[in-house]
């Protein structure tokens, strides 16, 4: 069974860092696209990053580019997402979300909710101006 775990959410001061940590279960991440998503009250899912397991593709939301970087450890079989210089608008719920890599799709189509049907419990992300 599919599971999806994520870690590491708090509070921090705008400027700040923070690292998420999503933890793979049931399956092994090769051949999969990892994502992280968030989503902030009243608003719709947001695509914030996302990595094809064991490859160099990655993608990035507009509004974190140069700023966060997703990573991944295939011996731990987990997905992180480093945050850095956040802002008061990176608030919101992040969640993990992972789904079989299919080579006729655009990459950055792995930035749209979607596009996935495996999803952690999320975690919360609160950022202080």
């Amino acid at each position: 069974q599919v599971r999806l775990e994520e870690s590491g959410g708090g509070s921090v001061q705008a400027g700040g860092s923070l690292t998420l940590t999503c933890t793979i279960s049931g399956f092994a991440g090769s051949g999969k696209v990892m994502a992280w998503f968030r989503q902030a009250p009243g608003k719709g899912r947001e695509g914030v990053a996302c990595s094809y397991v064991g490859h160099d593709s990655v993608a990035y939301g507009d509004s974190v580019k140069g700023r966060f970087k997703i990573t991944q450890d295939t011996v731990k079989n987990t997905v992180s997402l480093q945050m850095n210089n956040m802002k008061s608008e990176d608030t919101a719920m992040y969640y993990c979300a992972a789904e079989d890599f299919n080579p006729y799709s655009s990459f950055r189509s792995y930035l749209f909710a979607a596009s996935y049907t495996d999803w952690g419990q999320g975690t919360q992300v609160t950022v202080s101006s």
